[in-house]
C-alpha cells in the first residue's frame, strides 16, 4: 500500500510515495519563486504553484510507480484568487507571512471584528479589490483547493476544514463559512469551495496516470502531528524557520477562536466522519532562522559546525532571545527583539553559538509550559523540523521541560502525515495504525536536575524581559 504524497511547504514543494509504515520513497523537491516587493509582503505565482506541484507528482510516479491514494497538506492560509472557467491566478497568491493588511485589521478590531493578517479573511478582501477586470466565475482558494481543483481537472472544489479553521472565515464548529464575517468583509458566499473532512475520497486526480483517488486534505500542521504518531493525545514541536508546537488538548470544541491566556490558541487537527478533532498551537515566531543568521554572520560555517562549536562550550551565563521578528506563544509581542544577555569582555565565540541554539530550545520550552497552563501534561514532546538534527537543540529541550523528546525519523514529517492519513482516508488503514508508523527514531531523556532546570529557566524569563518592549509601537499591537 503506498500513498503519493503532495507536500507544499512555505518556499519548496516535496512528493514522496508512503507506505503503511510511514517510509518515505521515490523524494522529490523543487523550490517556490517567493517574492517580497515591499517589506512584510511576501508573494507567490499561483499557477507556478500548481505546476511545480504537478511536476513532482508526476516525477515521484514515474520514479515509483503507481500509488493507491493521494494526499495534500500545505501551508495553511496561503490564499489566491482565481477564475473557475479558465483556470487563471488573479493577482499573485498572498504567503501566510504577508502583513500588508495589518492595517486593515486593526481598523476591523476597532469595529468589534478580530482578525489576524496572517490568516486568509482580510487576504481574500484584498485580492477582490486589487484584481484587474471585470468580475467572472471567481474563487478564493487556499492551497489545497487550488490544488485538488488542478488535479482533478477543475471536477473538485473542497476546502478542508483544518485549513480552514485558520483563515478566519469559518464558523467556529467548522460546519460551514461564517455568513457574518462574510458580511462583514463585503465576501459573497459564491466565492468558497465546500468545506469537507480531512479525510476520505473527494474525487480523482486526474491529471496523475491511473487517475489515484484524493483521499486526505489536511494543513501542514496537523499533517506532522499525526504524521509522528500522535493520534489520540500527545505533542509535536515542529523546528523550522520558526517552530509550531502542536497538542492534542482536554476538553470538547472550543467557543472561541480567539488567543487564550496561555498564548495559544485552538485549532482543528482533524475532520473525519463529519466530527471534528481539536486541539492547541502556540508559535514560536524565530527558530531556524536564528541559526541560519548565525551562520550568515559567520559564527558557524554551517548548522553542523554551530553544533560542534556548541558541543564544547559553556554557557557562563550567556543567553540569546531569538526575537528576531518578534516573540509569539505566550506573549505576543511583535516589537520584541533578538537580544544577548550576560555577555563579558570574556565571551566566545563558541558560546554565542551555545547561546543561540540554547536559546531555540529555551523558546520550546516555552511552548511546552504554555501547553501545561492549558492542562495538557506530556509523557513525551515529538520532534521534527530541520532543527530537530541539533543535538544541541534537542538536549537542551529535554533537560529544560523535563520531558522526553522524541525526534522524528522524517525531519519533515508532514509529508509523512499526509500519506499516511490518505491511506487512512482510502480505508486501507485505521487511524490507529499511524501510532506505530510515526514512532520516533530515538528519545532523548532529560538529564539536569530540577534545580539546575529551574536555575535555567530563572535565568531565561530574565533575558526575556531585556528582549520585551524593544520597539514599543509594535509592542501595542495585538491580534
Amino acid at each position: 500500500m503506498r500513498a503519493l504524497a503532495i507536500d507544499v511547504g512555505s518556499t519548496s514543494v516535496r512528493t514522496a510515495l508512503v507506505d503503511e509504515h510511514g517510509r518515505l520513497s521515490h523524494v522529490v523537491r523543487a523550490p517556490l519563486t517567493v517574492r517580497t516587493p515591499q517589506p512584510g509582503e511576501v508573494e507567490l505565482d499561483g499557477a507556478a504553484l500548481a505546476a511545480v506541484a504537478l511536476e513532482c507528482a508526476r516525477a515521484t510516479l514515474a520514479r515509483g510507480g503507481g500509488c493507491d491514494a493521494v494526499g495534500i497538506t500545505n501551508q495553511r492560509a496561503t490564499t489566491l484568487l482565481f477564475d473557475l472557467a479558465d483556470g487563471s491566478v488573479l493577482g499573485p497568491a498572498l504567503s501566510w507571512q504577508d502583513l500588508r493588511t495589518v492595517v486593515d485589521c486593526l481598523i476591523l478590531q476597532g469595529e468589534g471584528l478580530r482578525l489576524a493578517p496572517n490568516q486568509s479573511a482580510t487576504k481574500a478582501r484584498w485580492l477582490l479589490e486589487h484584481a484587474e477586470g471585470s468580475r467572472g466565475d471567481w474563487r478564493v482558494a487556499t492551497i489545497e483547493t487550488w490544488l485538488a481543483w488542478h488535479l482533478s481537472r477543475g471536477e473538485v472544489l473542497v476546502a478542508d476544514r483544518t485549513n480552514a479553521s485558520v483563515t478566519g472565515l469559518a464558523r467556529i464548529d467548522l460546519a460551514d463559512w461564517d455568513e457574518d464575517v462574510l458580511a462583514r468583509l463585503g465576501l459573497d458566499r459564491s466565492l468558497f469551495a465546500t468545506l469537507v473532512d480531512s479525510l476520505g475520497e473527494v474525487g480523482r486526480a486526474r491529471t496523475l496516470p491511473g487517475a489515484p483517488p484524493i483521499t486526505a486534505l489536511i494543513g501542514d500542521q496537523p499533517a506532522s502531528l499525526f504524521g509522528q504518531g500522535c493520534v489520540r493525545d500527545g505533542a509535536k514541536l515542529t523546528l523550522g524557520t520558526g517552530a509550531i508546537v502542536n497538542a492534542h488538548a482536554p476538553g470538547a470544541a472550543p467557543a472561541s477562536a480567539l488567543r487564550r491566556p496561555s498564548g495559544c490558541y485552538p485549532t482543528a487537527l482533524l475532520s473525519a466522519g463529519g466530527a471534528v478533532t481539536w486541539g492547541l498551537e502556540g508559535i514560536v515566531l524565530s527558530a531556524g532562522s536564528c541559526v541560519d543568521w548565525m551562520v550568515e554572520l559567520g559564527l558557524a560555517a554551517s548548522p553542523a559546525e554551530a553544533d560542534a562549536r556548541a558541543a564544547g562550550a559553556a554557557s557562563d551565563g550567556v543567553s540569546f532571545v531569538p526575537a528576531l521578528a518578534g516573540l509569539g506563544t505566550p506573549w505576543w509581542d511583535f516589537g520584541a527583539r533578538g537580544a544577548f544577555v550576560g555577555l563579558t569582555r570574556g565571551t566566545s565565540r563558541d558560546q554565542l553559538v551555545r547561546a543561540v541554539l540554547e536559546g531555540v530550545a529555551q523558546r520550546g520550552a516555552d511552548l511546552v509550559e504554555a501547553l501545561a497552563d492549558e492542562g495538557v501534561t506530556l509523557t513525551q514532546l515529538r520532534v521534527d523540523g530541520g532543527v530537530s538534527a541539533s543535538p544541541t537543540v534537542v538536549d537542551a529541550l529535554a533537560d529544560l521541560t523535563g520531558v522526553p523528546v522524541g525526534v522524528s525519523a522524517e525531519r519533515e514529517a508532514t509529508a509523512r502525515g499526509a500519506g499516511l492519513l490518505a491511506l487512512v482516508g482510502a480505508g486501507l488503514l485505521d487511524l490507529a495504525d499511524l501510532e506505530d508508523a510515526g514512532a520516533p527514531e530515538r528519545v532523548v531523556e532529560p538529564r539536569a536536575s530540577a534545580d539546575e532546570r529551574l536555575a535555567r529557566r530563572e535565568r531565561w524569563r530574565r533575558a526575556i524581559e531585556v528582549a520585551r518592549g524593544s520597539i514599543p509601537q509594535l509592542s501595542a499591537i495585538a491580534f
